[in-house]
């Protein structure tokens, strides 16, 4: 699956599938997207191929405190993914909206919906919970697996 920014000086190439798709609705990423909620395809950094241009990383203030990288163009300055604290930068945010074809990874669930605005409706039988989640209770089994592989590295 390949992505680019808005004006096509950054181009990248997924070269697996993500691990697991977020819809993100906490205030930070309301706030960052000017949206809803934020869109983002986890999946490990190195299977991510720059194909053409350079990011440029910028670092935001988190809910966490411990701030985010974001990955944007420098001359659009579209975000194409972020790396968090929790996981370092061995795992990247994809911005699902950035893919070529951004309906192939619909979100596998909705999180943070304890602050969700309140004329957004989340489809019926998309999993959803008020803050953060156990992965271990909605990632496949392989992505567990590939995960651990990960961490272990």
């Amino acid at each position: 699956m390949k992505g680019h920014c808005s004006c096509g000086r950054i181009r990248y190439r997924l070269t697996d599938t993500p691990l697991f798709t977020h819809a993100c609705h906490c205030t930070w990423c309301q706030r960052e997207t000017g949206g809803p909620h934020a869109i983002n395809a986890m999946i490990e950094t190195d299977r991510i191929e720059i194909l053409h241009g350079e990011p440029m990383e910028i670092t935001t203030p988190s809910a966490s405190g411990k701030g985010q990288i974001i990955l944007r163009c420098p001359d659009c300055c579209v975000a194409l993914w972020s790396h968090y604290a929790g996981a370092g930068r061995k795992v990247a945010f994809v911005r699902v909206g950035t893919l070529d074809d951004p309906a192939a990874f619909p979100p596998d669930i909705h999180i943070f919906t304890s602050t969700k605005l309140p004329w957004y409706l989340i489809p019926e039988g998309v999993p959803a919970v008020a803050e953060y989640y156990s992965r271990a209770d909605y990632w496949t089994p392989e992505a567990l697996s590939r995960r651990e592989a990960l961490l272990k590295s």
